[in-house]
């Protein structure tokens, strides 16, 4: 009985899966990780779906007017901005967060950040950058590797290192620079840091002279919903200033938004 029940309850989701908006979403994500125009074998290998159902969703989205054609090439329209925009208009977490980035940035003159967790990646989801701060092209909507981001070690600090090892042996880790650390041990070793000392650092791992800090930021309940990341120059500090003089202004940016949540 308890098995026809569970069965029961299953059904009605299978049932309202829509696999065609699956594929649609996985083909817009995929100019995402090509950054560029695609052609249908290309989206197909991206997606794992096959040509012909790649062509229907691409088809369809010219139709709506979320992508274009040019000759074999397919790429994106400005009309898919909609979709980034519809959720930083509605996620409130973005909008009580951006005064408080843009106070920090103006007071430190680097650039301040908020991320949030989806799959392994860091996702920007609000972000102020002070004129003088290395340019990284990064925006809202940027995606970081946890394995390598001081804000995915924060934002993984809490997880178990079981689970930890699972998703990291199945996940590709290239190195971004020479000193991008990919070695598993090396990677827990840092998000282990995170849990005694309360921030983490990312020194030149993602980018040749940037260095990154970063803390977590919680609920009134103490449930950890993003992190909060400061980048500067190394030509600017080095890691041990980075620590003494932007930490501080990171504890303080996030006490105020705590106290908002």
């Amino acid at each position: 009985m308890k098995r026809e029940d569970e069965a029961r309850e299953r059904q009605p989701t299978e049932k309202e899966y829509v696999m065609g908006l699956e594929k649609g979403l996985a083909i817009i994500e995929a100019f995402g990780l090509r950054r560029a125009s695609l052609t249908l074998t290309e989206a197909a290998e991206v997606t794992g779906h096959t040509k012909a159902a790649v062509r229907r969703s691409l088809l369809t989205l010219c139709r709506l007017g979320y992508a274009t054609q040019e000759g074999r090439s397919f790429r994106l329209a400005p009309r898919t901005l909609r979709l980034g925009h519809a959720y930083v208009a509605s996620d409130r977490l973005s909008k009580v967060a951006q005064p408080i980035l843009e106070v920090t940035s103006e007071r430190t003159r680097e650039s301040c950040s908020l991320a949030v967790l989806d799959a392994d990646h860091a996702v920007f989801v609000a972000r102020s950058t002070h004129r003088r701060s290395l340019s990284s092209g990064l925006g809202v909507g940027a995606r970081l590797p946890t394995y390598c981001s001081a804000t995915g070690r924060v934002l993984l600090s809490e997880h178990a290192r079981a689970d930890l090892e699972f998703m990291f042996n199945r996940m590709a880790r290239p190195a971004a620079t020479p000193h991008t650390r990919t070695r598993l041990a090396d990677i827990l070793r840092e998000i282990a840091f995170v849990k005694t000392h309360g921030y983490a650092v990312c020194d030149e791992e993602l980018e040749i002279g940037l260095r990154s800090i970063a803390v977590p930021v919680r609920t009134g309940s103490g449930e950890l919903i993003a992190a909060m990341s400061l980048s500067v120059a190394t030509s600017r500090m080095s890691r041990e200033e980075v620590v003494a003089k932007l930490l501080p202004e990171l504890e303080m940016a996030r006490r105020n938004l705590a106290a908002i949540l």
